[in-house]
């Protein structure tokens, strides 16, 4: 091989390792913006998850309360049964 053609291969080598060195760049960028979304998604659907853990907290706690208001009542109405019943023996 003449040096003319080693140089003319390296400058091609050159021309095509500085194409992959810019492409290899845009790709690493690409990962880096999905990945800073990908964060932004994450903190969003955590927040979201937040809330909705409060609001079925809250929920709970209103259905405890009314349970416990309709478990009294009954409690309350099979005493007067009872004190009824007890009355006609």
């Amino acid at each position: 091989m003449e040096k003319r053609e080693i140089e003319e291969i390296k400058r091609h080598f050159s021309v095509v390792a500085e194409g992959l060195e810019h492409k290899i760049q845009l790709v690493a960028e690409g990962i880096t913006n999905v990945d800073e979304k990908l964060e932004r998604f994450r903190q969003e659907v955590k927040e979201e998850f937040k809330e909705t853990r409060s609001m079925i907290k809250f929920s709970y706690a209103e259905l405890d309360r009314r349970v416990a208001v309709i478990e009294d009542e009954v409690m309350s109405l099979k005493n007067r049964v009872e004190r009824l019943e007890a009355r006609q023996d």
